[in-house]
C-alpha cells in the first residue's frame, strides 16, 4: 500500500541509526527515497593475525550485510593497534565504518623501537630468531612481526642443605620466594610452586622444590633448586650382658637419648644414660650388669627389703617346720618354674622354724624379724607376694601353682616396660 506521498513502504531495510552510536565513515547520499529491497553487503571483514566477530540483524547467514557489527580480536601474542580498533560496521555505502586496525605482536624492547603508544615502529623477526623457533609462534614466517614469545626471567634461590634437629628425623627449612620479571611490561600474571611451602618440615634425602612462571601472553618459565637434608647418626649401641637398652626417637640420630637396664636379678654398674651428639659420637660408656649382691647383715627387714626396690619382687613363704606338708610342695613347684621366675624378677625367701631353731634365709639367710614386719605366722603355712616397690600385693594360706602366680604377675603387676620387651622377645621358657 502506497503512503500519501506516493512512495511504497519501505521493505527488508535496517538503518544503522538504530545501532548505539560508533564512529562512521563517509556516506552516499541514497538515490531513491527508500533504500534497495535487497541487502547491500559489504566486503569480508578479515584481519591479518586476527579474527573478527560479526553479528548481522538479519540473521546468522549475513555476515556482511548492511548493519552488520563485528568485534575485532587478535591472536595470543599480538594486540590491536589503530583509531576504530574493536568495532566496525557495515555501512550503506557497502563499506567499513572507521579504519582497518592492524594486529601488532607484543614484541621485545630488543627487537623494535616505539614511535609511539599506538603506532609502534614494527620490526620483523631476524631469519633464524629463537622466538619464532619455539613457542605458540613458531609457524609464523619471519618476515612479519615479531611476536612476543619470550619468557619471562626467574631465578629460584640456591639449593640448600639442613641438618635434622635434635630428636628429629626432620628439618624446618625457609627461602624466599624467586625472583621473577617480565622484559616485555613487566607484569607476571602467576607463579606457581610445586612442591612444599617455605617452613614446611622436610625428611631425611634430597628434595626438589620447582617454581614456574606466566607472563600475559602465556609464556612460561621454570627452575628449580633442591633441599637436602642430612640425619647425624652415632653408632649402634649394643644392650649389655644381662640386659637391655630403651631409646628415644630413632634409636642412634642426633639427640636420641638411650636408657640402659639390666635383667631381673641384675644390678646396672656404670651410667644409665647416653645421648647422641652433633659430632655423631655418644657421652658415657657402656655399664655393665652384674649379679645382685644381697647383705643379709643388717639390722631390720626393711634394710633387707630395700636392697630389692624397683628391681626384684618377692615371695616370701613361711611354714612351721621343712617337714611342713605345704612347704615341701611348694618348694616342689617353684623349683620345676625356676625360668618363669627368673624372667618375672621374682626373688623368693623361706622362713622355716621356730624359736630357738627357726632358719630363715634367701640363699643363705634374712633377719628373724621378717615374720613380724610382714604380718605372717609360725604356727602353719603362709606366703606372701610383693611387688618392687615393697608393697604387699597378694596373701596365701595353701601352696600357689606357679601358672596361677605368673598369671596375676602379668595381669597386674608388670611395668609397661617389661610388658612391650616380654612383647618383643617373647616367653624363653615355653
Amino acid at each position: 500500500m502506497a503512503g500519501r506521498s506516493g512512495h511504497r513502504p519501505c521493505l527488508g531495510w535496517f538503518s544503522p541509526s538504530l545501532l548505539p552510536p560508533l564512529p562512521l565513515a563517509r556516506r552516499a547520499p541514497p538515490s531513491s527515497p527508500c533504500p534497495p529491497a535487497v541487502p547491500q553487503w559489504c566486503a569480508t571483514l578479515n584481519i591479518h593475525r586476527g579474527e573478527a566477530t560479526c553479528y548481522s540483524p538479519r540473521g546468522s547467514s549475513y555476515r556482511s550485510s548492511l548493519g552488520t557489527r563485528c568485534e575485532l580480536s587478535c591472536t595470543r601474542g599480538y594486540r590491536l593497534v589503530g583509531p576504530s580498533a574493536v568495532h566496525r560496521i557495515c555501512m550503506e555505502d557497502g563499506h567499513w565504518s572507521g579504519s582497518e586496525p592492524i594486529c601488532v605482536g607484543k614484541f621485545s624492547p630488543t627487537l623494535a623501537g616505539h614511535a609511539g603508544a599506538d603506532h609502534p615502529q614494527l620490526l620483523p623477526c631476524p631469519q633464524g630468531s629463537p622466538h619464532i623457533q619455539r613457542g605458540p609462534f613458531r609457524h609464523l614466517p619471519p618476515s612479519g612481526p615479531c611476536p612476543y614469545v619470550e619468557p619471562p626471567k626467574i631465578r629460584c634461590p640456591d639449593s640448600r642443605e639442613r641438618i635434622a634437629e635434635p630428636g628429629k628425623l626432620t628439618a624446618t627449612v625457609y627461602w624466599d620466594p624467586p625472583r621473577v620479571r617480565d622484559s616485555a611490561d613487566g607484569v607476571i600474571k602467576r607463579v606457581m610452586l610445586r612442591g612444599p611451602e617455605p617452613g614446611s618440615e622436610f625428611p631425611e634425602g634430597e628434595h626438589v622444590i620447582r617454581y614456574t612462571a606466566h607472563d600475559q601472553a602465556y609464556n612460561r618459565a621454570s627452575c628449580k633448586f633442591s633441599i637436602r637434608v642430612q640425619v647425624r647418626r652415632c653408632p649402634v649401641l649394643k644392650a649389655p650382658q644381662n640386659g637391655y637398652i630403651s631409646c628415644t626417637s630413632d634409636g642412634n640420630n642426633y639427640g636420641a637419648t638411650c636408657e640402659y637396664l639390666c635383667d631381673g636379678g641384675y644390678e646396672r654398674q656404670g651410667t644409665s644414660l647416653r645421648v647422641c651428639q652433633s659430632t655423631q659420637q655418644w657421652t658415657g660408656s657402656q655399664p655393665l650388669c652384674t649379679p645382685m649382691q644381697i647383705n643379709t647383715d643388717v639390722n631390720s627387714a626393711a634394710s633387707l627389703l630395700d636392697q630389692f626396690h624397683e628391681k626384684r619382687r618377692l615371695l616370701v613363704i613361711s611354714a612351721p617346720d621343712p617337714s611342713n606338708r605345704y612347704y615341701k610342695m611348694q618348694i616342689s613347684m617353684l623349683q620345676q618354674a625356676a625360668c618363669g621366675l627368673d624372667l618375672r624378677h621374682i626373688t623368693t625367701v623361706e622362713l622355716v622354724g621356730q624359736p630357738p631353731h627357726e632358719v630363715g634365709r634367701i640363699r643363705d639367710g634374712p633377719p628373724r624379724t621378717c615374720r613380724r614386719f610382714l604380718h605372717l605366722t609360725r604356727s602353719h603355712f603362709n606366703a606372701v607376694l610383693l611387688d618392687k616397690a615393697g608393697a604387699d600385693r597378694e596373701r596365701y594360706i595353701a601352696p600357689v601353682s606357679p601358672d596361677e602366680l605368673f598369671v596375676f604377675i602379668d595381669t597386674y603387676l608388670l611395668s609397661e616396660r617389661e610388658a612391650a620387651r616380654r612383647a618383643q622377645s617373647g616367653d624363653p621358657c615355653e
